[in-house]
């Protein structure tokens, strides 16, 4: 486990030597951003509390509403595309939009959220980021 000192420590104070980690890489295979080994996810969504390879804290990691609003535009541009191309060319029964667009909906969903959760999170450890400061004049 991190001791107290890494716990409160922030991103950019990383002092740690470690060889360079793709972070698109790393985050669709859900791995460490530091490391690439150790597991981002301890659920299928939630955030592990740190890397049980390098023992990285991922407190700073905090997506927000980032996937979900990449998930709803993309998912949301493909299921609606394929329901109205099969509307024009097919004329299917209500039941049957029903029966295809709901469930390919939540498991693309679902699993364009994941990835691309993962993605954000290990860009904010690469590039450092962390929430907005106003400076103001002293």
């Amino acid at each position: 486990m991190a001791n107290e000192d890494d716990r409160n420590r922030p991103v950019s104070d990383d002092q740690a030597i470690w060889p360079p980690v793709d972070p698109v890489t790393a985050g669709l295979k859900g791995r460490c951003p530091r490391c690439g080994e150790g597991r981002l996810f301890s659920g299928f969504l939630t955030v592990a509390r740190s890397c049980g390879v390098c023992r990285l804290d991922y407190s700073f990691a905090d997506a927000g509403d980032g996937p979900a609003v990449f998930v709803i535009l993309i998912i949301g541009f493909i299921v609606v595309g394929l329901a109205l191309w099969m509307e024009v060319n097919f004329g299917p029964p209500l039941w049957l939009h029903l029966l295809l667009w709901i469930p390919l909906t939540l498991v693309l969903s679902l699993t364009a959220l994941r990835l691309i959760k993962g993605v954000l999170i290990t860009l904010q450890y690469r590039n450092k980021a962390a929430e907005g400061r106003l400076d103001r004049p002293q």
